[in-house]
């Protein structure tokens, strides 16, 4: 073999190696990033599986308020509102440090907070949150579920009178203010 020959052979064997070596290493680049985009399906996945669920748990929960108007918690919510303030959200009782649409005192404030750090919630709210009508309702909702409030008459007596409202017959007028209010 002459010389020529001989580089002629060492250069294709080296660009082979080369090619080989360039070919396993885009091949290895291009298996990471399918594993990555795997993951990230698997991820997209699991939160689409999580919202898929909160929408069923909404839907269900919809549909029971929707069946029985006694329980329509957006009905008995305004009625609730139009009782405590007349659905006034700079609504105050100085006598009662009662804030705004829902008339919430500290107390409550302190017994929502409370409950939240018991289910470990990052959330919390202060006083002035009394004020904003979201965040009201937002503490009438934790407030409903936590204490297993089911029935219209047991959220607005329980609402007016603290957890054992229902057993305080000072709620019992309440509530028939806001049974008028719902017309049932």
């Amino acid at each position: 073999m002459t010389k020529s020959n001989t580089d002629q052979i060492y250069f294709t064997v080296t660009a082979i190696v080369l090619l080989v070596i360039a070919l396993i290493f885009v091949v290895n680049k291009a298996s990471n990033e399918v594993d990555q985009l795997q993951q990230e399906i698997d991820t997209q996945n699991q939160i689409l599986d999580s919202l898929n669920l909160k929408i069923d748990t909404l839907l269900w929960e919809k549909e029971i308020w929707d069946h029985n108007i006694e329980n329509n918690i957006t009905h008995l919510l305004s009625a609730i509102m139009f009782v405590e303030s007349s659905y006034n959200d700079s609504a105050y009782v100085a006598s009662e440090d009662a804030v705004g649409c829902l008339q919430i005192r500290k107390c409550m404030v302190k017994d929502v907070n409370r409950i939240l750090r018991k289910q470990k919630s990052e959330l919390k709210f202060s006083y002035d949150d009394r004020w904003s009508r979201a965040k009201s309702i937002k503490m009438f909702d934790v407030y409903c579920k936590y204490y297993g409030l089911i029935t219209a008459e047991e959220i607005a007596r329980c609402w007016n009178g603290g957890p054992r409202g229902m057993q305080n017959e000072m709620t019992a007028r309440y509530w028939e203010k806001v049974k008028n209010q719902l017309d049932i």
